[in-house]
């Protein structure tokens, strides 16, 4: 199974929020860090606000955020809201009647079962998880809090 691009982006938005610790995140500065249209990425938040794993800020200090704990919310939530079909093969989209063996294939039964399986393993990852793999994620991504900057001058 291919990812679409919109669900890569969605998982690093994801990311880059849960990486800027509850702080609101502009969507210009995602854009920068990932070096994608900022046009792309508005596209991309409208499902994630939708199905609450963001939530939008507007106004001149406005931006994004999670709208719960990076540990809940699973990389399953983020392709479930993302990906528009799961259709391993033709026999998985809803014409499949024209195949005599829909009903009784070890095909179908076999790619369904990786499917699950596919579905059970991203379940078991969190935002939080893909975040915590990299100490260096802010630096990565070019985050740097106030704070920072005050320690470094």
């Amino acid at each position: 199974m291919r990812l679409t691009r919109q669900t890569n982006y969605a998982m690093r938005i994801l990311m880059y929020c849960a990486a800027n610790d509850g702080r609101l995140s502009r969507v210009p500065e995602i854009a920068a860090a990932y070096t994608v249209s900022e046009l792309f990425l508005f596209k991309i938040l409208q499902p994630l606000v939708e199905a609450k794993l963001v939530e939008t800020v507007r106004g001149r200090n406005g931006g994004v955020r999670l709208a719960k704990p990076a540990d809940q919310i699973s990389l399953f939530d983020v392709v479930r809201v993302t990906e528009e079909s799961f259709a391993m093969a033709e026999c998985f989209e809803n014409d499949a009647a024209e195949c005599p063996l829909v009903d009784s294939c070890g095909l179908n039964s076999a790619l369904r079962e990786a499917l699950n399986a596919f579905f059970e393993v991203l379940g078991r990852y969190s935002i939080a998880d893909l975040v915590a793999a990299r100490p260096n994620m802010r630096d990565l991504l070019g985050i740097h809090f106030p704070e920072q900057h005050a320690l470094a001058g």
